[in-house]
């Protein structure tokens, strides 16, 4: 993310990946991996106990997902309207659905 703007000290993700505890890091990858997978212009945040993606650099947020000890906790917002949609993701669940769900709130955002 070389010649992004920055708001002060940002982690870098090896930072963060610390925190997540190791058996749910697999699954916390793959959700992170898809999410910036979706377009050149996702905006990846990483905050103090979670990682946000938004759409380009207006970062219109459409997924907030934070590690907890045995999965993720996953928001999804498809506008500023609409309170978001939260999801809790265990350990080996299946997360095909989810991809799905993530990929149209992408492609519905302005």
């Amino acid at each position: 993310m070389e010649g992004m703007i920055s708001f002060g000290n940002k982690r870098s993700y090896d930072d963060f990946k610390k925190q997540i505890p190791s058996t749910v890091q697999p699954l916390f990858d793959s959700i992170r991996e898809f999410c910036l997978s979706l377009g050149e212009n996702v905006v990846e945040d990483i905050r103090m106990h979670r990682v946000v993606f938004g759409k380009s650099m207006t970062f219109r947020w459409f997924v907030d997902i934070e590690p907890e000890r045995e999965g993720i906790i996953i928001k999804i917002q498809k506008n500023r309207k609409e309170d978001p949609k939260i999801l809790q993701i265990k350990i080996g669940q299946e997360i095909t659905e989810l991809k799905e769900i993530i990929k149209n709130v992408f492609e519905t955002i302005n």
